[in-house]
């Protein structure tokens, strides 16, 4: 990606993330939010509140008058703009996530937004192709960001992961309800404090600055898309995420694709988790 396109994306993302936090602000709180206007491509209801997010993401990029694809949980895969870039540029975009945290105006809710550069029409694209990461959280305005190859950063200020390795004495995020792997169970008995704060792209980013030691979702549930930017985010930063058997996490920027992952701010502890889950 060329110097004048990075600034140039870089700049419709956070254009994007002020301007649907401006358009959710009058319902972050308000029952009405909570409607369900209809079932998004993935599967999962649409809310009203997560409809006006995506109708924002797509006026931010047909307001640019470049050809681009929009992958969102909501409406799927959409071509916009005239013409063909070669090469082609993805916006990943959960416009909104932690929809019920918003509804219930519990501050931990925002925007994720991956930019991948597509090179070959043969092979669909990946996780690997993500060149850039921005999560925001709109109830406190903090913004991480990652663009490969070129480290993390929250509010514009260098970040790197926690260097804790012991498991006992480590803080670790996690969605736990409804899993059914059962050595997590050996965690729980051994960790000294887990959080579920409701919007994995922000707990995610919370690794990458040390604010959790670690972070993992077992379900087997996780859309990719949805960690498309705070991976980067977290990679960038120093940390490391694989798949719950240790793989490389490497899944379709699809709607579709969902994942398992373990995020933690240092391979020590990383290896640590994958021992307590009796996977090494």
């Amino acid at each position: 990606m060329k110097k004048s396109d990075i600034y140039y994306w870089r700049s419709i993302a956070l254009k994007m993330a002020e301007q649907v936090q401006k358009a959710i602000a009058p319902l972050v709180g308000k029952e009405e939010a909570g409607e369900i206007i209809k079932m998004g491509v993935d599967g999962t209801p649409t809310k009203l509140i997560d409809l006006v997010a995506e109708d924002e993401t797509i006026n931010v990029l047909e307001n640019t008058g470049r050809p681009v694809t929009l992958i969102s949980e909501e409406i799927g895969y959409l071509k916009i703009g005239e013409g063909d870039s070669e090469p082609q540029i993805i916006f990943v975009v959960d416009p909104l996530d932690g929809t019920t945290n918003a509804i219930k105006n519990i501050p931990f809710y925002g925007i994720s937004i991956a930019i991948a550069e597509y090179h070959s029409s043969d092979v669909l694209p990946s996780l690997n192709d993500v060149k850039m990461g921005f999560v925001k959280n709109f109830a406190t305005d903090d913004i991480y960001e990652a663009m490969r190859g070129h480290g993390a950063y929250l509010n514009d200020e260098r970040i790197k992961p926690s260097g804790q390795e012991s498991l006992e004495e480590s803080s670790m995020g996690a969605f736990i309800y409804g899993t059914k792997f059962p050595k997590i169970d050996n965690i729980c008995r051994i960790i000294r404090r887990m959080r579920i704060l409701g919007s994995v792209a922000l707990e995610l980013s919370y690794v990458a600055n040390g604010a959790y030691d670690a972070f993992m979702d077992l379900r087997g549930n996780l859309r990719v898309v949805d960690i498309a930017a705070s991976k980067l985010i977290v990679e960038e930063a120093g940390g490391i995420v694989t798949t719950e058997r240790g793989d490389p996490l490497n899944g379709l920027l699809n709607v579709k694709e969902r994942t398992s992952l373990i995020a933690a701010g240092n391979r020590q502890l990383h290896q640590e988790i994958m021992k307590a889950l009796e996977v090494i």
